[in-house]
């Protein structure tokens, strides 16, 4: 017994690591272990991000607004396995701002849905959509889920910045806060959780946006519509050959 003792004490070689072992996940480590699978799980095609802005009619009820978008990504799903939809809706009084992630397909038809309704209907609740940017081939999701958030408070601003500001100077708070905003609930909404609730503008008031900014955003006519958007997307690019001219 003694010889056997001493002869595995002075051996060098590593335990070897049982089944048992491997599947050990330290609980710590457990949550971590879930957000890098599920952004695997994600990550399959190249990533773009759209913000869009748009009106939504005085009686439309919210529900109506997060149940049409989950009826369109159910839809396009079915023609895009895979092609997951995250991102954030934030449905104000007269408003929406919406921040969408996955392929350059999906986000396509969605908006292809929203000038089909536009079209057909002559009061379709979501109106004079804008499309603010499209960041392309981005690294990674800033949500890991499609969240909506219902803004029930109206939040009382001093002054319009709108009236005091340029185009430049309100598309860059503009994307300044919608950004700060996205960041700060990357970081603290977790995998599986509902989202940020209907209670935004208690937890983080100095990262919503007012609506004025919005409003003011769907009526410019410096950003395209999703119509006049697809149309140029749509159109063939003519490149002219040096041996041509």
């Amino acid at each position: 017994m003694s010889f056997s003792a001493r002869n595995q004490k002075g051996s060098k070689r590593p335990l070897p690591l049982g089944p048992h072992l491997l599947l050990q996940v330290p609980r710590s480590n457990y949550l971590h272990f879930q957000e890098e699978k599920q952004r695997l799980h994600l990550k399959k095609f190249l990533l773009h991000r759209m913000f869009l802005v748009a009106k939504i009619q005085a009686k439309a009820e919210r529900k109506d607004v997060a149940d049409y978008y989950e009826q369109v990504f159910q839809s396009v799903l079915k023609h895009h396995l895979g092609e997951t939809v995250t991102g954030l809706l934030l449905i104000y009084p007269t408003s929406i701002l919406h921040i969408l992630e996955s392929s350059s397909d999906t986000l396509y038809q969605v908006l292809l849905d929203y000038i089909g309704h536009d079209k057909d209907e002559t009061e379709f609740f979501i109106q004079q959509m804008k499309i603010i940017v499209i960041s392309h081939n981005i690294p990674m999701r800033l949500f890991m889920q499609w969240h909506v958030s219902v803004i029930k408070v109206p939040v009382m601003y001093l002054d319009d910045v709108t009236q005091s500001q340029s185009l430049k100077e309100v598309i860059t708070d503009f994307l300044t806060q919608t950004h700060k905003l996205s960041l700060y609930l990357c970081k603290t909404m977790k995998v599986g959780t509902k989202g940020p609730g209907d209670n935004l503008h208690q937890v983080a008031p100095d990262l919503l946006l007012p609506e004025q900014i919005i409003t003011y955003l769907c009526k410019s006519e410096e950003f395209m519509d999703p119509e006049t958007f697809i149309d140029m997307y749509n159109r063939p690019i003519h490149i002219i050959l040096d041996s041509e001219v």
